[in-house]
């Protein structure tokens, strides 16, 4: 239908983020656990019939295929914050209005019966505000359904680094629905530990899903860029297989990466 940018207005942390996910260009073959999380959504999604969907950083839409195929709405608003997504956005439903801009400050138009978003509000710079925000945008009635991830999420690499992004807990979570005045709400937490066959090879995952540890991520107004050098790196693998190393079934020593993802589902009287 149509496709509106606010690019220009993006700040200079969120310019670095779309360049992160424009240049992952391979984004769902290794996003295993997001398209995990994106079915968990679906299936908690309470009517398949819509007045009004919206959906915020839908990225390379892993949840927009399914809501395309499950869901049948009047109107769809899709919103995502890298335009390199647009085309394929738009080709998955090619009757909803994609709009390229920060979901965090733009402005969108209020009344929808359903707000979906996977995967993305924890690159928000204030992401409970995201609760608030979807109360207004929802019309009584409304579900939100969304997914982000807890303080536990790549501890491994927090551990290491001191880098990562500030996840919320739960109890933060349900503290700033119920103060929002959502009802019937559902919080729940997935842990998935992936075992990986080098430290190295838990970084390249990592850049291949859009993340980089060498960039200011924590929550934090002291925190220092972080750059890898050789001595960083070798120190870093060293301590991953010390810490943070198995046993696979097969007897072939593994490091895990932990994912610890939490959805939501809330309901605005």
């Amino acid at each position: 239908m149509t496709t509106l940018s606010t690019a220009n207005h993006f700040s200079t942390r969120k310019q670095t983020i779309a360049r992160h996910f424009a240049s992952a260009r391979d984004y769902d073959q290794h996003a295993n656990v997001q398209q995990i999380v994106c079915q968990y959504l679906l299936d908690n999604i309470a009517h398949t019939k819509q007045s009004s969907v919206l959906e915020i950083g839908a990225g390379t839409g892993q949840m927009t295929r399914l809501l395309a195929d499950q869901i049948h709405s009047h109107h769809w608003l899709i919103n995502e914050l890298c335009s390199k997504h647009t085309a394929t956005l738009q080709s998955i439903l090619p009757t909803a209005d994609i709009i390229i801009g920060d979901a965090e400050t733009i402005d969108l138009v209020e009344n929808y019966s359903l707000i979906v978003s996977a995967n993305a509000v924890q690159w928000f710079d204030d992401p409970l505000s995201f609760v608030a925000q979807s109360a207004r945008r929802l019309q009584p009635g409304g579900q939100l359904v969304f997914s982000t991830f807890t303080p536990n999420n790549f501890l491994q690499i927090k551990t290491l680094t001191g880098q990562g992004l500030y996840y919320p807990d739960i109890d933060k979570w349900q503290s700033a629905l119920q103060y929002a005045g959502f009802k019937d709400i559902t919080l729940s937490t997935q842990r998935f530990d992936l075992p990986f066959p080098t430290p190295y090879a838990i970084l390249k995952h990592m850049k291949l899903t859009g993340v980089s540890t060498n960039q200011t991520q924590v929550k934090s107004d002291d925190a220092q860029t972080f750059m890898w050098t050789k001595s960083r790196l070798k120190q870093f693998e060293a301590d991953y297989w010390r810490y943070f190393s198995e046993k696979d079934e097969t007897g072939q020593p593994v490091v895990n990466l932990t994912y610890e993802v939490l959805t939501v589902s809330a309901f605005k009287p």
